[in-house]
């Protein structure tokens, strides 16, 4: 065989090589192979719930998947139920839950044997904020003239409505209260930020610290009146929601003589055994939903901070997080005694 023969075929084969060693890597990326399961660890109508839903519908309407979703509240017990499930179907990675704060509440509160490290984190879509919502028909001016209204009343008149015991709008209520003179309120738990919009705007409850999503159509509807939002900062959203506010108009708690923050996690986790390709799948996948405009368009209207991380960085984000609840359950009396 001549040099130049000998240097064609070393080519010819180099390239066949190549050839052969991207088609092995593209047979090795993991896809589903099987409807993936979406679980929701809350009940149907709150924050949660419509996002996964939302979700859902965006995957399903780009063809960003080619299996379906399908999406399955499993709220019982604080979300214990979603979260046992996740942490016993750890060999199946066709399963993702949306987590939310409850990730650390529900077994800091209640002894579930479970921790979020019986799961692998793929992504934080988000943070959600909460909002002070009175019933608009009251007409309180702001923050500060409810908690004067508040102090003022007889202990436990005033009733604070929310998503479970020990959550997330438990130990807001219990930070609130840190501010009334000693004044708490009577909380009244619900399984569903939905239903607590529907109470407050019935006057079955005085007040709620709703996601802002989860009280934007009574906002709309002029029912519930917004009065701050438990943030270091006002909302970034400057649409327009109602006729004349936007989320941006919203002040924040402390500028309202309410000096209380709170953000809650929304994020995306798979099975303990995904493999390291099957989370890169998922981290994908939800890369490609956050970059659609319907995305963008639910960022606004629910007025979310649009924190995303994902690896090393949420993994990090995530052990502070822990750390952080179980310091403000421990204050507010909401740890289990074997914590």
């Amino acid at each position: 065989m001549s040099a130049l023969s000998r240097k064609t075929a070393a080519l010819a084969l180099g390239a066949a090589l190549a050839f052969g060693g991207g088609v092995a890597s593209a047979a090795a990326e993991w896809k589903p192979t099987k409807p993936v399961t979406f679980i929701i660890p809350a009940g149907t109508g709150g924050g949660a719930d419509q996002m996964a839903r939302f979700i859902q519908g965006v995957i399903q309407k780009n063809n960003l998947m080619e299996k379906p979703v399908v999406v399955l509240n499993k709220g019982g017990g604080a979300g214990a139920e979603g979260f046992l499930d996740m942490k016993g179907s750890a060999r199946d990675p066709h399963k993702i839950i949306i987590t939310l704060s409850n990730l650390f509440t529900t077994p800091l509160g209640t002894g579930t044997p479970f921790n979020w490290k019986d799961m692998r984190p793929v992504s934080m879509l988000a943070l959600d904020q909460f909002i002070l919502w009175t019933n608009a028909e009251k007409n309180y001016p702001d923050a500060k003239a409810y908690i004067e209204a508040v102090k003022a009343a007889p202990d436990r008149q005033f009733k604070m409505g929310g998503t479970g015991s020990k959550q997330e709008d438990q130990i807001i209520t219990a930070a609130i209260e840190r501010q009334t003179g000693g004044k708490k309120f009577t909380y009244i738990p619900y399984d569903g930020g939905g239903k607590v919009a529907v109470q407050l705007v019935g006057g079955h409850i005085d007040s709620s610290v709703n996601n802002p999503i989860e009280a934007v159509a009574q906002w709309r509807g002029k029912q519930l009146k917004p009065l701050c939002i438990f943030d270091a900062q006002r909302s970034t959203h400057t649409a327009k929601i109602t006729e004349d506010m936007a989320w941006s108009d919203v002040p924040t708690c402390k500028e309202s003589g309410l000096p209380v923050e709170y953000q809650m996690l929304r994020g995306i986790f798979t099975t303990s055994g995904a493999t390291d390709e099957q989370v890169a799948f998922y981290v994908d996948l939800f890369k490609k939903v956050m970059a659609t405009e319907d995305w963008k368009g639910f960022m606004d209207k629910g007025a979310f901070n649009e924190t995303t991380m994902s690896g090393a960085e949420f993994e990090a984000w995530l052990t502070e997080a822990e750390k952080k609840h179980r310091e403000l359950m421990q204050e507010a009396g909401f740890l289990v005694q074997t914590q």
